[in-house]
């Protein structure tokens, strides 16, 4: 499999099943670390680079392009935000924000 198809696969799966549920996340430092670490941990694995080779983890982000995972949830949160706060004063996730 191409490198090209690895990314794609790896954006539409590992992405999401990282990002899932953090909509009511409160991210600390440790959970920050925690999902960076998990996120390189996947994109070595895709690139079949070990810690043995001694590669920066910013040139393996630049080798696939990948954006901060933290990053990327707190847009999502954002826009996660955005959508309750359109919603009708009745429905419940509207409700638990009050």
């Amino acid at each position: 499999m191409n490198k090209e198809t690895k990314l794609r696969i790896h954006n539409i799966t590992a992405k999401a099943a990282l990002k899932f549920g953090s909509e009511a996340w409160v991210l600390k430092k440790r959970e920050k670390l925690r999902l960076e670490a998990a996120q390189m941990k996947l994109l070595r694995h895709l690139l079949g680079i070990t810690k043995l080779d001694k590669e920066k983890n910013q040139s393996v982000k630049e080798k696939t392009g990948a954006q901060n995972i933290v990053k990327k949830i707190k847009q999502y949160q954002k826009k996660w935000l955005q959508h309750v706060q359109r919603m009708d004063t009745n429905r419940l996730p509207r409700q638990a924000l009050k």
